[in-house]
């Protein structure tokens, strides 16, 4: 049986495939971003959860591809958890750019995640290359739902946004100073934090500031990512992959095309369309 994980900050798609005559089994748990978790963190979130419990003698196979595992530390960390816990099975964790990847396509592709964070690579075919490090939500993210998080408080502390705006967001959301300043320099998830606040963004998206608002961030993205891409995208199509990315479409969509370019996929969650590619081309 194989287990696929695809996790965020935010959250975290499991997926048990075991041949294609049975239904895969969807799981859903807290995010797992060994970046900014400690190991018990990591550790309790996985072996706490009763689904992924009952099935921890039958794996024989784990793909974990997440936020916080571009490094061999961060891949060791989460592959120790997994393989103590799942005894019978060998692990093999990525960066979540691969996840990305992986639904998306087998041949090359320009690929970006817009989720919790943000992030964009060339695949060639086998490997990922990155033309710039993926630093986070304190540097970089931009377009990612902790990054419109972040512009969406300063707005509304700077009082940038419209008095009926405004006092919606009030009432969707505990604004006081001590529970925000709690939540961005003492949470264990600050990104996570942030990137909550992009569902009340979507909500009012037709309203000029939000609009506004999320078009600059793509703009954003599309400049300082995507166009560092712009000698691949000659010749290989360009997927997107993520929460935000999917409720975005459309403002990426006219985002790309003052650049002369197009998008293929958007799709929201890796998990849904990952087994193929895994199972027939592993990672």
């Amino acid at each position: 049986m194989i287990l696929i994980a695809d996790s965020g900050s935010t959250k975290c798609d499991w997926i048990l495939y075991n041949d294609d005559k049975a239904n895969p089994v969807k799981i859903r748990t807290k995010g797992l971003n060994p970046a900014i978790l400690s190991k018990k963190q990591l550790k309790n979130t996985i072996t706490k959860n009763e689904d992924l419990f009952s099935y921890k003698d039958l794996v024989t196979s784990v793909y974990f591809f997440g936020a916080g595992c571009g490094t061999k530390k961060n891949q060791q960390k989460i592959n120790k958890i997994l393989t103590k816990f799942f005894k019978n099975a060998l692990a093999s964790t990525h960066e979540d750019i691969m996840a990305a990847v992986y639904a998306t396509t087998s041949t090359p592709a320009v690929v970006c995640i817009l989720g919790t964070g943000s992030n964009c690579c060339y695949f060639d075919g086998k490997t990922t290359h990155l033309k710039s490090p993926a630093l986070g939500y304190i540097l970089m993210d931009e377009g990612s739902g902790n990054y419109f998080g972040k512009e969406l408080l300063k707005a509304y502390y700077y009082n940038q946004m419209p008095k009926g705006l405004k006092n919606t967001f009030e009432k969707d959301y505990n604004l006081k100073e001590k529970e925000v300043i709690k939540q961005l320099y003492k949470s264990a998830t600050p990104n996570k934090y942030l990137a909550e606040f992009a569902r009340f963004m979507f909500e009012h998206e037709n309203t000029p500031f939000i609009k506004n608002m999320i078009a600059d961030g793509i703009c954003k993205f599309v400049e300082n990512n995507i166009m560092q891409y712009g000698t691949e995208l000659k010749t290989v199509p360009l997927h997107f992959v993520g929460s935000i990315a999917y409720f975005a479409k459309e403002h990426i969509q006219e985002a790309l095309t003052k650049k002369g370019l197009k998008a293929q996929y958007f799709i929201r969650r890796p998990i849904d369309t990952i087994i193929d590619n895994i199972v027939h081309e592993p990672a």
